[in-house]
């Protein structure tokens, strides 16, 4: 690091010269170097999926980076993974709120919106840090639209139809825009996700494993995918897509 730099490093609140925040630049880093994290929307529905590490004799049936914030609403998670719990009990508690006062479900815009105000709030005080995680917000809202956002540690939100973050994302999303098509089904977006997260390396890690969830658009409910309808429909997602985004 150059000299010059060095005191706008220390400093969160403080922009460079050229118009940097760089511990916020270091957060976004450690997004990207975390595992992948995949979501997918689809006419049906939208579901997420994720690579899960685990060390041998570690007990591995809870999910580490795959949340319920709501009925209606999952998230999927890369980076930082303590932060991520963090900001869920934050949005958890803000779609409860939501349905306490209005006595209805939240849409996923409005909870993507409260979670990138805070990671906004967390580059702009002096005592804090900046959240080290992204997160994929996936949900169906009232009129049964599926929902797709992405937010990052700058407080920025954006909504996708198909979104990847982590390591390798960059060679995932090539594969998205080449693989996706608007009119797909929920089996086959969850088909698509799990080709996403198989592409982010030739083969995963020893101890990897590829986790999912989905919110199907008939019934608005969050569903953790069994590991072994995952491992099936990982298989058949590996036949379907062999030659795509080589």
């Amino acid at each position: 690091m150059l000299p010059a730099q060095q005191g706008y490093d220390r400093a969160i609140t403080v922009f460079s010269p050229d118009g940097r925040l760089y511990q916020v630049e270091y957060a976004i880093e450690t997004v990207r170097r975390g595992s992948i994290a995949v979501g997918v929307k689809s006419r049906e529905g939208v579901v997420i999926g994720v690579e899960e590490s685990s060390r041998k004799l570690q007990i591995s049936d809870r999910l580490q980076k795959i949340f319920q914030v709501d009925a209606h609403i999952g998230v999927a998670a890369a980076g930082y993974i303590p932060d991520a719990r963090s900001q869920v009990d934050n949005a958890r508690f803000f779609s409860q709120s939501n349905r306490l006062i209005y006595d209805e479900d939240v849409d996923v815009e409005t909870v993507a919106r409260h979670v990138s105000d805070q990671c906004q709030q967390f580059t702009q005080f002096a005592g804090v840090r900046p959240f080290g995680v992204a997160l994929i917000l996936a949900g169906v809202d009232g009129g049964g639209d599926g929902r797709l956002f992405l937010t990052d540690p700058s407080g920025t939100y954006v909504s996708y139809d198909a979104v990847a973050i982590g390591a390798g994302s960059d060679g995932v999303t090539a594969f998205l825009e080449k693989a996706y098509t608007p009119d797909i089904g929920l089996a086959e977006a969850t088909q698509l996700a799990a080709a996403a997260i198989q592409k982010s390396r030739n083969e995963l890690e020893n101890g990897a494993r590829v986790r999912m969830a989905r919110i199907p658009a008939s019934t608005r409910s969050f569903e953790i995918i069994p590991d072994h309808d995952v491992e099936s429909i990982a298989s058949a997602a590996r036949s379907a897509y062999a030659d795509a985004g080589s």
